[in-house]
């Protein structure tokens, strides 16, 4: 049985981990995925920015950047490119967001996959139900989402919408 985990970061990894390894079975696999939305006007943003200005370092974002001081308007030499930064930045959030579910998994005799993909996350997750022939997911009750209780969180519309069985963890 192949089992997928989307999650934000927010999931509770032992729970997860639990649940995953007991579906998965020992001849199971487990993937887990986050999703990351990346604002495009963001690249502009910081293409306009790139040898500029110096960056604040105190700033959490600021190795994403590192911004070089420079008197001109263009990209800086040292711009390392938008694929580079976004492939940069995916990496950093696929770690930062799964490191600690993947521990647990690994504790529970599990080595899972571990991928991030760009995108709105039902809409990636549902794609990913299909890319990855899953058959099950698991998800959470709660994400790290700002509107989720005006416009129906994540979990409810997999669990309306997913052709295979979605499993909500609280």
């Amino acid at each position: 049985m192949h089992i997928l985990i989307a999650t934000d970061g927010s999931l509770d990894p032992t729970t997860a981990a639990d649940f995953a390894s007991a579906l998965a079975g020992a001849d199971g696999s487990v993937t887990v995925l986050t999703m990351v939305e990346i604002n495009r006007n963001m690249l502009r943003d910081l293409r306009s920015l790139f040898g500029e200005r110096v960056v604040d370092t105190s700033h959490q974002d600021a190795e994403y950047v590192e911004m070089k001081p420079n008197t001109g308007t263009a990209v800086g030499a040292d711009w390392p490119g938008d694929d580079e930064m976004l492939n940069r930045y995916l990496d950093d959030q696929k770690t930062l967001r799964t490191s600690d579910l993947v521990t647990a998994l690994i504790a529970k005799g599990v080595t899972p996959e571990v991928t991030v993909r760009e995108g709105e996350a039902a809409s990636g997750i549902m794609t990913a139900i299909s890319d990855l022939a899953v058959d099950v997911v698991c998800v959470g009750s709660h994400g790290k989402g700002l509107f989720e209780g005006l416009l129906g969180s994540i979990s409810t519309k997999l669990a309306r919408r997913s052709p295979t069985p979605v499993l909500i963890i609280r």
